[in-house]
């Protein structure tokens, strides 16, 4: 297939006037749908990890097949397991004014939905929110990113087998064909990437009003309790900044840590990379940084920290190039850009917090995260925390651990994402919700037509509205609704 505007156009054409043909698939065909996803999957694990190690330079097989193959066929099999209930019409209460009469909810499918994909998970980023947008009935086209030009073949050639392009089609290309994506009067977009991006994305589908899904991370924090195991934090902290080298959008950005466990918890930081890593250079198992460019800013980020009086604890050596290990980074400040932008990379800055009012001051007064974690036993503080602090999902003991659980939802809050595209919201989310009221033919609705001023219609505004008084206060009718 051609990656050429015309033809993108042209899978659009197409897949819209199989929507029209066949606007709702029923449960069976939605299943056998996710059961060939889940047997390509399988078979083709080696050769999409090989394609992603390729696109990186350097990626941990391991990690290829259990986040970005792996996930996704245990997101099918939950599927698989509940789209019987997602499916089925959910029935509602009507208003106390219309008893009698029946009201539910109809999962419809929204049509064509858009998946544009990023890079640095290029496979669960494609096929995750595709698995959910098949379960929910629609059809999908994926824009894939310029920067995973092998794996885009790979997964074009797996999905070629076993879905017709007007079902699901794959679009690699550059920045013009992802702006012409965008542009597409789609159904519905799910769109994985940076705060900026994503505002271009939610720029262009606003010509349409397409509705969107945006998933775009932002600086997770990483909260150490006094009451934590400072060891057990620091092997979690370090497993999350070097899983895929930090490149992933849960990764944890920071750590804010008490003022006198920090020596503490760098040293136990460090010791914990280099158990993982002993030789990272010569590790397979150590992923690189994507692109000359990402580790280029890397190094910027921590010369600029340097120079305005951070200090770096390094894990161990590099490579030079885009082997670069674990870097933790004490006396910091807000002015270091490494606190003002997203990092994706395998950065750890460290900042001294003394108690959980603090800590909540110092998120809470920056753009929401997509997630946020917590080290510590105290019940009271994962409460508050819990409650009072927004961010799109939250690990307790561990970092982002709840990103895998098939039954829970996956995206962001504020600059951190609109929605999600994972578990029972995600089906709603691709489904439009339905409205059907039954209306009873014998139901007396003729009362409420003109002419006006019946008895009964004073009645029922008596009712419902009870009589007016100008003199009554909205202080008092808090005061009764408080009451009541």
């Amino acid at each position: 297939m051609k990656d050429t505007i015309e033809n993108l156009n042209a899978v659009f054409t197409r897949q819209r006037k199989a929507c029209l043909v066949e606007p709702y698939p029923e449960l069976a065909q939605r299943k056998r749908e996710l059961q060939a996803v889940r047997v390509a999957l399988q078979r083709y694990q080696d050769r999409l990890s090989e394609a992603m190690s390729e696109d990186f330079g350097r990626r941990s097989e391991f990690e290829c097949k259990m986040l970005d193959v792996m996930f996704p066929a245990l997101q099918v099999d939950h599927a698989l397991s509940n789209l019987k209930s997602w499916m089925k019409p959910q029935g509602r209460l009507t208003d106390w004014m219309f008893i009698t009469n029946r009201a539910k909810v109809v999962y419809q499918p929204k049509g064509v939905v858009g998946v544009i994909a990023a890079w640095n998970f290029p496979i669960v980023e494609a096929v995750g929110p595709m698995i959910m947008a098949l379960a929910a009935g629609n059809r999908v086209m994926i824009k894939m990113s310029e920067y995973s030009p092998r794996s885009t073949v790979v997964l074009r050639e797996m999905l070629a087998e076993i879905f017709q392009e007007d079902l699901v089609a794959v679009f690699g290309g550059g920045v013009d064909l992802a702006q012409a994506f965008a542009s597409l009067p789609l159904d519905h977009i799910v769109f994985t990437g940076s705060p900026t991006v994503g505002k271009e994305i939610m720029r262009a589908a606003a010509a349409n009003l397409t509705p969107v899904t945006l998933e775009l991370g932002g600086k997770s924090p990483a909260i150490v309790a006094r009451s934590a195991s400072i060891q057990a934090a620091a092997r979690s902290i370090a497993h999350g900044k070097a899983f895929n080298a930090g490149q992933a959008c849960v990764a944890p950005d920071y750590a804010l840590v008490p003022s006198v466990l920090m020596n503490e918890f760098v040293a136990a930081t460090v010791s914990a990379f280099q158990r993982m890593y002993p030789d990272p250079v010569n590790d397979a198992n150590y992923t690189s940084i994507a692109s000359d460019r990402h580790a280029d800013r890397a190094r910027e980020l921590l010369a600029d920290a340097v120079a305005k009086g951070a200090k770096v604890t390094s894990c161990g050596p590099g490579d030079g190039k885009r082997i670069i290990t674990m870097q933790v980074v004490t006396g910091v400040t807000s002015d270091m850009r490494i606190m003002q932008e997203e990092l994706f990379n395998p950065i750890l800055p460290v900042v001294a917090c003394d108690s959980l009012d603090e800590g909540i001051g110092y998120i809470t007064a920056r753009p929401r995260p997509l997630a946020l974690y917590y080290f510590g036993k105290d019940a009271d503080e994962i409460q508050r925390l819990t409650r009072d602090v927004h961010s799109g999902g939250m690990t307790i003991n561990d970092w982002a651990w709840h990103v895998f659980q098939g039954d829970l939802p996956f995206g962001g809050s504020g600059n951190s994402g609109i929605g999600s595209w994972r578990g029972p919201e995600g089906f709603r989310e691709l489904s439009h919700s339905k409205s059907v009221l039954t209306m009873n033919r014998w139901f007396p609705v003729h009362l409420f037509r003109p002419p006006y001023g019946t008895r009964i219609q004073r009645l029922v505004s008596k009712v419902f509205l009870g009589n007016a008084d100008p003199a009554l206060s909205i202080a008092e009718c808090t005061t009764a609704t408080d009451a009541v």
